[in-house]
């Protein structure tokens, strides 16, 4: 995905997995969501826009890279949110 900007705002996109995607019920699996947000948004801005509870989410993965809450994103920035998964 190749970044754009509207009037200053910068676009990234997120994925959510398992559990976490009751929150985004218009989501099929797998497919992502494109947010315009300001500049210096930060993951946790991110998640709590889409309304995911902050015990839900245990990774936040930022262009293939793990990475922490308060990290802000960049133009063109793919996230996934994660939820704890059971098994072994």
């Amino acid at each position: 995905m190749s970044g754009s900007t509207t009037a200053g705002k910068i676009t990234v996109e997120v994925r959510v997995f398992a559990t976490l995607r009751q929150f985004l019920p218009e989501l099929g699996i797998g497919e992502a969501k494109l947010l315009q947000v300001e500049p210096n948004t930060t993951l946790d801005d991110i998640r709590e826009r889409l309304g995911l509870p902050q015990e839900a989410v245990k990774v936040i993965m930022r262009n293939n890279l793990q990475a922490f809450p308060q990290d802000p994103v960049a133009d063109g920035d793919r996230i996934a949110y994660i939820p704890a998964v059971a098994g072994g």
